[in-house]
């Protein structure tokens, strides 16, 4: 059987067993591990998330004329930035010292403001030439550098990995609604069927045995039929189908966090407000702060040892368009958070918002690199050399004087 059929042949059988694993509105979440304490959670939020609404450049006498009509008042951050009122549960966090913001940031990408474009070079770390012609991600570049990786048991069977973390590292993936039930004649007669595809092969048997551990710790260790497999999974999966999505995915990483994994990473879509963003964007800064919420809940006391960046492949326009809403513009914001960040600031080289001071008279304009943030993070956590992440995790990047992100 040659290796085109053997694809076909597993694409029609694990369709059997499979949920929407293969959806494009299911969203993985990619792991490693890695011999150190520290952990760290990148959150790609796809769409461009509006940094100028989230965070909102209050004192700036520029921004009521920009955004007038904004229709009701967030918490108060420091006296010049109030937050979005979407996100005011994350407010004890902020007190507390585990919540903070970087403004007026950005990739090298410039002007042509395709979403494509956008997050790849987000998630390969590399400048706007590389746009759709990366292999790898940041993310994995780091994992090359470190000593020790290894791999979590985990599979996302018809999923690809997300960029961020492709490469040459061993990562591996999980679907909150892939499910593989096989008997155990089906079972054998995959393995016969991918024995000489070692690609396949192994996949295959990564996604057997995860979801056999899985249904392991549904039951309390039993040991099921496949039958009896199906039913727990089906059982299992059914709040991922209706409300809780995001909640399963950050549940997953948590639990994998709080043992041997040191490196998650996954995404929240739903940030492309081009209009009504009075109503759409509290629609997707709300999974944001589940998702934080969720994670300092779940980890318990690795919290401590945890930052969280989330980040945004580009900002949106400074003036509100016809429409209520924003259109794609250039620099934004990106959040930190976690036990082990320094947070209570909005880390800013405030540009100012008068017009002749915004990117191409449009857009806020970008002062430094989103990547340095990132840079700084694995500088603080992992002891990475700052050599190493300027030539080879961002190639081309300076990153610049210290933000000082973590305890």
């Amino acid at each position: 059987m040659t290796v085109t059929s053997r694809r076909a042949f597993m694409s029609r059988s694990l369709a059997l067993g499979c949920s929407l694993a293969a959806s494009p509105l299911v969203t993985p979440v990619t792991m490693a591990s890695g011999p150190w304490d520290a952990r760290l959670v990148v959150i790609i939020l796809r769409g461009a998330m509006d940094g100028l609404d989230t965070v909102r450049p209050l004192g700036d006498p520029g921004f009521a004329g920009l955004r007038d009509g904004i229709p009701e008042a967030g918490p108060d951050l420091d006296g010049f930035f109030g937050l979005h009122p979407a996100l005011s549960g994350l407010m004890p966090l902020w007190e507390k010292g585990e919540l903070g913001f970087a403004h007026a940031v950005s990739t090298p990408y410039r002007d042509k403001r395709s979403h494509f474009d956008g997050q790849d070079i987000l998630e390969a770390g590399t400048g706007p030439d590389a746009a759709g012609q990366a292999r790898d991600g940041w993310l994995n570049r780091m994992l090359q550098a470190m000593p020790g990786v290894t791999s979590e048991t985990a599979y996302a069977v018809g999923r690809e990995d997300m960029l961020l973390l492709t490469g040459d590292a061993p990562v591996a993936n999980w679907s909150p609604e892939a499910a593989l039930a096989l008997s155990p004649q089906a079972q054998r007669l995959l393995e016969r069927v991918m024995h000489d595809d070692p690609l396949f092969r192994d996949s295959i048997d990564e996604a057997i045995a995860l979801s056999r551990a899985e249904v392991m710790e549904m039951t309390g260790g039993e040991d099921l039929d496949a039958g009896a497999m199906m039913n727990a999974m089906q059982d299992n999966m059914q709040p991922t189908r209706e409300a809780d999505r995001v909640g399963s995915i950050v549940r997953f990483a948590a639990e994998r966090l709080r043992q041997e994994s040191r490196i998650a990473a996954f995404s929240l879509n739903g940030f492309d407000t081009h209009a009504r963003q009075d109503r759409t964007l509290p629609r997707a800064l709300d999974p944001l702060q589940e998702a934080v919420l969720t994670l300092r809940q779940e980890l318990g006391d690795v919290w401590d040892k945890t930052a969280v960046l989330a980040m945004t492949e580009f900002g949106r326009t400074a003036r509100w368009n016809g429409s209520g809403g924003t259109d794609h513009g250039t620099a934004g914001a990106m959040l930190l958070a976690g036990g082990a960040v320094r947070g209570g600031r909005v880390l800013a080289d405030w540009p100012g918002l008068s017009e002749p001071d915004l990117y191409q008279r449009r857009d806020l304009m970008p002062t430094r690199d989103v990547r340095a943030f990132a840079g700084w993070a694995m500088r603080d956590l992992f002891g990475m050399d700052r050599g190493v992440i300027e030539r080879t995790i961002f190639p081309g990047l300076e990153l610049g004087s210290d933000p000082k992100l973590t305890l």
